[in-house]
């Protein structure tokens, strides 16, 4: 059961973390409000001056399930190319992975190996469980003459989830391979779609 709810977890990280970088439309915020930022858009910048990098991560994820407080602690490969194109691949301290979350060309490819089950989607057909996420805050920091963050913060408020991401050993611009952000399913895994994971769920 624990696992279950361990593997679970990064599912709804990521679909609602980078599900979130999609555009939705927006109606006139009341006046009392500002305006709507997309708070993926401030990660983005953080990357945009080069033009791809590559780097180890480590992961921490810390949340609260039935009034309990849960941490778990991972390793990670991030993988970032000018635009939009992100992927981020987490490892078992042991070494087993665990799961490759993929964000390309409008589309949201989530693959979790230990389940022996996939699913992808276009991100546009998400944009109701974007909004049920609640707030989310984006920020990020790095050394002195640094060229992108090695360190990231993720807050999901109202899921009371925080992701913190501390990146080593990156490499900029390093020429990456042209297979780094594409996708295939290995076999004997089942692919599904996101939306019968978010119905399942009830995340719809």
């Amino acid at each position: 059961m624990f696992q279950r709810y361990y593997l679970s977890m990064f599912g709804l990280i990521f679909l609602f973390v980078f599900l979130w970088g999609c555009p939705k439309r927006i109606e006139v915020p009341p006046v009392e409000k500002p305006p709507f930022v997309n708070p993926i858009v401030k990660l983005y910048d953080a990357f945009s001056s080069v033009e791809s990098f590559q780097a180890k991560a480590s992961i921490r994820i810390d949340t609260i399930r039935e009034g309990e407080e849960m941490n778990f602690l991972l390793n990670g490969f991030l993988l970032y190319q000018r635009p939009d194109k992100l992927r981020l691949l987490g490892y078992h301290p042991l070494g087993m992975g665990l799961f490759d979350a993929l964000l390309k060309d409008g589309e949201f490819f989530l693959l979790i190996p230990p389940q022996r089950k996939a699913y992808t989607g276009e991100i546009s057909q998400f944009e109701d469980v974007i909004e049920k996420a609640g707030p989310i805050e984006i920020s990020t920091g790095g050394d002195e003459g640094s060229r992108v963050p090695n360190r990231i913060r993720i807050v999901m408020v109202e899921k009371e989830t925080t992701i913190e991401l501390k990146l080593k050993n990156i490499s900029i611009d390093p020429g990456l391979p042209e297979d780094s952000f594409q996708w295939e399913v290995p076999e004997g895994i089942e692919v599904r779609s996101l939306d019968r994971l978010l119905r399942r769920k009830g995340w719809r």
